[in-house]
């Protein structure tokens, strides 16, 4: 499990909004999706090369971490000791790098990565990159005792990275009327010199960490320094045309003086989304908007 703190950021009224980069077996993405007040943007195995998704499988398959021995019930308590955990670890290994042999088989004779890819999914690992303000009932539910091993070790792992992370690194002022004015937005994977460049410009910055965050990373997939151009151009494709893809737009927030504004599924700060609908919606002018 990696998590590790990209921003955070809290308004004048005291709301604190929190991204984080996370890393965690995708067999239990399912149940992490199921909370609905988070805002979310996960690597897709659509979009990575099978190579690529074959060589971390044979090296490093996504593995439980408790081999619980069975019970009646939803949880087991006690594990599997000696060799039969033994057998079943190794067997988990096998049936990994059986699949990475199958989806290289069906590569080599023409497949698409999007259909040989999904025979990985269950030995992979997803790369997520989420955003919210209300985290109370995701750690309460899993930071438990009867939550999943995984999930639990992943919730135990976020809150570690918050506590490392310390307190939030700027506050949000209302914007007022002037929504331009960087210094009032929550912006993941944008830099302290590019919010100075640009700091009349939170249009460009949205736009840019929007560019980011749906690919899950500041930098590029080449492992490159992002490009200002192709990051706006790719905000461009995915949410100025149509279909609007518009949830790398939800990561990005400004300040409010309402603690209890309720924005999309944040509180007491203002969703980029939501104003950039209203924009689309209705010739919205940002100078215009009040919160």
């Amino acid at each position: 499990m990696e998590a590790k703190v990209i921003a955070k950021s809290v308004s004048v009224k005291g709301k604190v909004i929190t991204t984080f980069q996370l890393r965690y077996p995708r067999f239990i993405h399912a149940e992490f999706m199921t909370h609905r007040m988070f805002s979310r943007n996960a690597s897709s195995s659509r979009a990575i090369p099978v190579a690529k998704i074959i060589e971390q499988i044979r090296n490093e398959p996504a593995m439980p971490i408790h081999w619980g021995a069975n019970q009646p019930g939803m949880q087991a308590d006690a594990e599997l000791e000696g060799f039969l955990r033994n057998d079943c670890v190794q067997a988990w290994r096998d049936a990994a790098h059986q699949a990475a042999d199958i989806a290289e088989y069906m590569v080599e004779r023409g497949l698409h990565k999007q259909v040989a890819n999904r025979i990985l999914e269950p030995f992979a690992h997803i790369s997520v990159i989420v955003t919210a303000t209300e985290w109370a009932n995701f750690f309460e539910l899993r930071d438990h005792p009867d939550a999943q091993p995984e999930i639990r070790a992943l919730a135990a792992a976020m809150l570690n990275a918050d506590k490392d992370f310390g307190g939030p690194e700027r506050v949000l002022h209302s914007p007022g009327s002037d929504y331009l004015d960087a210094r009032c937005w929550h912006l993941p994977y944008t830099t302290e010199a590019e919010r100075y460049l640009l700091a009349d410009h939170a249009d460009m910055l949205c736009a840019m960490s929007a560019a980011r965050c749906a690919r899950v990373s500041y930098l590029t997939h080449d492992g490159q320094e992002p490009d200002q151009d192709k990051d706006l151009a790719l905000f461009q494709r995915l949410v100025g045309s149509a279909p609007l893809h518009a949830s790398p737009i939800e990561h990005q927030a400004c300040g409010s003086n309402n603690p209890y504004r309720q924005s999309r599924n944040f509180r007491g700060v203002v969703q980029f989304r939501e104003l950039y609908e209203l924009k689309l919606l209705s010739s919205f002018d940002f100078s215009t908007a009040t919160t």
